[in-house]
């Protein structure tokens, strides 16, 4: 395992989830803390597992999507559950947190590859 790649991909999944919780946080409504606690250790988790994988992709960036998808559906289905919210439909939910996972695993591997060179 490269320690290198390891801890670059996970600070930069505490940053996003920073990132991820102040965008979620910038409508009317307060989000609870277990609901901001989640936002942040689900993305730093994206991060690690992105670090730590050992996954043989044809192209880097698929590697940051495939992480980034797997790493979101239990908090995407846990969205579904939650309590019914008249902005937000459940699929709606369910859809934005699985495409910002992606998105963010995809940053998180571009930035570990390309930027920092720091390959699996």
């Amino acid at each position: 395992m490269k320690t290198k790649r390891l801890i670059i991909a996970t600070i930069l999944g505490v940053i996003f989830g920073f990132v991820c919780y102040g965008m979620a946080s910038s409508g009317q409504n307060e989000i609870p803390l277990v609901l901001a606690v989640n936002i942040i250790l689900g993305r730093t988790l994206i991060g690690f597992g992105i670090g730590i994988s050992r996954f043989s992709l044809k192209h880097w960036s698929l590697h940051g999507i495939v992480m980034g998808l797997i790493f979101s559906l239990p908090a995407a289905f846990g969205a579904m559950l939650g309590p019914e919210n008249p902005e937000f439909t459940h699929t709606m939910l369910f859809v934005s947190t699985n495409v910002m996972g992606i998105l963010y695993g995809f940053l998180i591997e571009l930035i570990t590859t390309v930027v920092f060179k720091a390959k699996k």
